[in-house]
């Protein structure tokens, strides 16, 4: 019993080892694609959490558009991923916080020093 425990436990520990390296290795083949398929006018996501729009692609890096006339160079590896047309609002969420700030009606406009 002794001589089958210690393959075993070799066994318990290498094969999620290998499964999780698989996996790895697929995600980063995938990104990978898709990074090197960008092309201008794509919609993207950056690692820092910036979105916009490729206005140029070179073989490194890219032009990216993040708003009306700022156009700042990024790696293609700082890309995490291409947005869809519909997960992008055009929106103005700066007039939405107004517009919800004006309907609130304050009963009470002394300012408070304290907690109490």
């Amino acid at each position: 019993m002794e001589n089958l425990l210690f393959p075993l436990l070799l066994v318990a520990l290498i094969v999620p080892m290998y499964l999780a390296t698989r996996r790895q290795k697929k995600e980063m083949a995938k990104t990978a694609a898709m990074q090197s398929e960008l092309s201008v006018g794509d919609r993207v996501l950056m690692t820092s959490g910036i979105q916009g729009i490729i206005v140029e692609v070179d073989e490194t890096s890219i032009d990216l558009e993040i708003a009306e006339d700022v156009i700042t160079t990024w790696t293609r590896s700082a890309v995490r991923e291409v947005l869809s047309d519909d997960a992008y609002d055009e929106s103005d969420p700066v007039a939405e916080v107004e517009s919800a700030a004006d309907d609130t009606s304050a009963t009470d406009t002394t300012p408070r020093l304290n907690k109490d």
